[in-house]
């Protein structure tokens, strides 16, 4: 085999949007890696310019349609905080409700449909649901009940209407959300630690700059302050304090570092990192029994995590529906003023980070929205060379089928599409 290896990918599949991958290795060393996101730029952030601050919710709800409800978590949370309101009980509580069942439905879907075919060698899940029926069909289920409880409290499964800057436009009865089946999610969530821990796992260790939101009490989901392992601790407000973003030619998303120019990473590794105490006692012991450390460094053991993860936002989501009382309002009043906010949610992707500039008129003067990808986007590429310097042992066809399930470790959100894969071979 040539020391001279170029392999490229035009159209990454089994992520959601648009991205291609290139290396290229040149005297037996890995010369050139980049991972690019062609989708074209989408304006989100010009679209609100000018609108009143109540149609932040819902239009950047539309920026994904997997993880809507982190989009509009961030954009709340942002412009209360622009004005200056305290949102309480129960609204506080319904907002963590609506994420647990965003969780639920967005890593199964990830883990099953895009993911797993990568560790059991398949090249789609429907190629892995001939072989795996009663799995994929245990999987399809639980995404169901994450579905119905983002339905239930958002008004329908896909870009909720009943969520606004405040709270809600109406509270479900308390039967609606008594009616959850969500002990049969909890059966089903375990049996998927069980499912993602049995898979072949590559042998790869990174020493990654965990970057996540950290609460005192709770696994995070829309509050914390923003932790790094290599000591970053600050608010909201001033994440553009210690990260930057840049624009780089081979990419269309903006490219996120840390101010001293270091590579870091979001998502589940590295909210478990931070968090891993404040898990559910039935996500603790799962982890605990698939032999998971307090701290994963291998990338492709994520998919493990994120079944972890997905246990804890069934067992947080029955807490939650226990304690629920409906006599309460549906939203706190809302007096806007000429003020800036900002507020950092963790999408299931990782860290996203909203900040909003409003006029006295109660209009978005400014905003900007820093997703998961974008930050994740160099320590993608900085995986991908350590994977690819370990494995250029392998043929061509194997080798890119390692670089691209690395790539989607990180269920990377570049908006949904699917696509089939043209592959370039320069052995020099």
């Amino acid at each position: 085999m040539s020391a001279d290896r170029t392999i490229d990918v035009d159209y990454l599949a089994r992520v959601e949007g648009e991205g291609s991958l290139k290396v290229a290795v040149r005297d037996g060393a890995v010369d050139v890696v980049e991972f690019g996101i062609f989708e074209p730029p989408r304006f989100f952030e010009a679209f609100l310019e000018g609108r009143p601050y109540s149609d932040a919710p819902d239009i950047t709800a539309r920026i994904c349609g997997i993880c809507p409800v982190a989009y509009q978590m961030s954009s709340c949370h942002a412009m209360e905080r622009a004005f200056g309101t305290t949102v309480g009980e129960p609204i506080r509580s319904l907002r963590r409700l609506l994420y647990c069942g965003e969780w639920i439905e967005s890593h199964v879907l990830h883990v099953f449909l895009l993911h797993a075919p990568d560790f059991l060698g398949y090249e789609s899940a429907v190629h892995m649901a001939a072989d795996h029926r009663e799995a994929v069909e245990r999987a399809l289920r639980l995404k169901k009940i994450g579905n119905d409880v983002v339905n239930v409290l958002g008004g329908r499964e896909i870009h909720p209407i009943n969520v606004r800057v405040g709270g809600f436009y109406s509270l479900p009865p308390r039967d609606a959300l008594r009616s959850l089946p969500l002990e049969e999610a909890l059966d089903l969530a375990r049996w998927m630690v069980d499912f993602t821990a049995t898979l072949p796992m590559p042998d790869v260790e990174m020493d990654f700059d965990f970057v996540s939101l950290v609460h005192p009490d709770e696994y995070p989901f829309n509050e914390g302050r923003i932790v790094s392992t290599s000591g970053i601790d600050v608010g909201n407000d001033e994440w553009d304090r210690v990260f930057v973003e840049e624009h780089v030619a081979r990419s269309n998303a903006l490219h996120a570092r840390t101010l001293e120019g270091g590579v870091y990473h979001v998502g589940p590794l590295a909210r478990y990192a931070h968090n891993r105490a404040r898990l559910s006692a039935g996500a603790r012991e799962a982890a605990e029994r698939m032999g998971l450390p307090a701290v994963v460094r291998n990338p492709f053991r994520s998919i493990v995590v994120r079944a972890v993860e997905t246990l804890h936002a069934v067992e947080e989501a029955m807490r939650l529906v226990d304690g629920y009382d409906d006599a309460a309002d549906p939203a706190v009043v809302i007096e806007p003023r000429a003020g800036t906010g900002a507020a950092a949610t963790e999408a299931p992707r990782g860290l996203l980070w909203h900040r909003y500039s409003v006029g006295e008129d109660g209009r978005i003067a400014e905003a900007t929205i820093v997703p998961p990808t974008a930050q994740n986007q160099l320590v993608m590429e900085a995986d991908v060379r350590a994977v690819l310097e370990r494995s250029l042992h392998l043929p061509d066809d194997e080798l890119q089928w390692r670089l691209e399930q690395t790539i989607r470790n990180y269920d990377p959100c570049i908006s949904c599409a699917t696509h089939f894969l043209r592959l370039e071979v320069d052995r020099g």
